[in-house]
C-alpha cells in the first residue's frame, strides 16, 4: 500500500494530523471516470489489510478441497489440460479485478494532484488520459518488470500447477471485485498471497514456505512507514521551488 503511506505522509507534513480527519481519510476511488466519494477511515484500510489476505486464504483453501472433490476420479494429466485452459479466464478475472481497484487508486491520486492545482473541478469527470495512461502503466509495468514477483508468487511460496493457479487467482479475483464493490482499496499482492498459501495448505503446512511468507508479510509492515517517510522528506526541498 505505498499509495497511502505517501499521500498521508506528504499530508501530515503539510497540515499536521488534523488533516487525516481525525483518523479519517476522504478516498475517492474512480468509477466510471467520475467521483465516486466513500469516507474510508485508517481503521478500515488497515483492518482489509489483514481481512484480504486471510480472505483470499479461506477462499482458495476452499476452492482447492471442492476441486479436488469433484475430479477426484480424473487423471493428473486431465486435469491439467483443462485447468490449463481455465486458467486463461481465471488470470483474465483476476487481471480485471487488479485493475478494477489498484488502478483506481492511482487514477485518484492524479486527479487529486490535477484538482489541487485548479486543473480538474470535483464534480468533472476524469480525464481519459488519466484513466488511459494508469491502465496502460499497470499493463506494462507488469509484462516488462514483474517477472520477479510473479517468480515469487508462482514458484517461492510453493510450487503452482494449473489447477492450483486456477483456484488462486478464482479466490483472489473474488476478494478483489468483493472489496472494490465496497470501496475498499486493497492489495492485489496481499490478496493474491493469501490465496496461495490456501491453495497450497490443502497439500500440507509444509508445502508452503513459510520463511518466504513471512519476507512478504514483513515487506507488507514496512511500506507504509517506508513511503510516509520518503514523502514527508521530499516535501522539504521540493517545497523550496513549488508553492504548494
Amino acid at each position: 500500500m505505498p499509495w497511502f503511506g505517501g499521500y498521508a505522509g506528504a499530508a501530515v507534513v503539510k497540515g499536521g494530523w488534523k488533516v487525516l480527519n481525525g483518523g479519517g481519510l476522504m478516498y475517492q476511488l474512480v468509477c466510471h471516470r467520475r467521483w465516486d466519494t466513500a469516507h474510508i477511515t485508517i481503521i478500515d484500510i488497515g483492518t482489509f489489510i489483514l481481512i484480504a489476505p486471510l480472505l483470499g486464504l479461506l477462499l482458495g483453501f476452499t476452492l482447492m478441497v471442492i476441486v479436488y472433490w469433484v475430479f477426484r476420479r480424473a487423471s493428473p494429466s486431465r486435469v491439467s489440460t483443462v485447468f490449463r485452459k481455465a486458467q486463461l479466464v481465471s488470470a483474465a478475472a483476476y487481471s480485471l479485478g487488479h485493475g478494477g481497484n489498484d488502478a483506481q487508486k492511482t487514477a485518484g491520486i492524479i486527479a487529486a494532484v490535477l484538482m489541487a492545482g485548479g486543473y480538474l473541478k470535483p464534480d468533472a469527470e476524469i480525464p481519459w488520459w488519466v484513466v488511459f495512461s494508469c491502465y496502460a502503466a499497470m499493463g506494462l509495468g507488469t509484462m516488462g518488470g514483474g517477472w520477479r514477483i510473479v517468480k515469487t508468487m508462482g514458484q517461492k511460496i510453493c510450487m503452482l500447477q494449473p489447477v492450483n493457479g486456477f483456484c488462486a487467482e478464482v479466490a483472489g479475483s473474488i476478494t478483489l471485485f468483493a472489496a472494490t464493490y465496497l470501496k475498499i482499496p486493497v492489495s492485489t499482492t496481499h490478496t493474491i498471497t493469501g490465496a496461495i498459501v490456501g491453495v497450497g495448505c490443502t497439500r500440507g503446512l509444509n508445502a508452503v514456505k513459510w520463511g518466504v511468507a513471512g519476507r512478504v508479510v514483513w515487506a507488507w509492515i514496512l511500506t507504509i512507514p517506508i513511503t510516509s517517510g520518503i514523502a514527508a522528506l521530499l516535501y522539504f526541498p521540493l517545497s523550496r521551488f513549488i508553492k504548494f
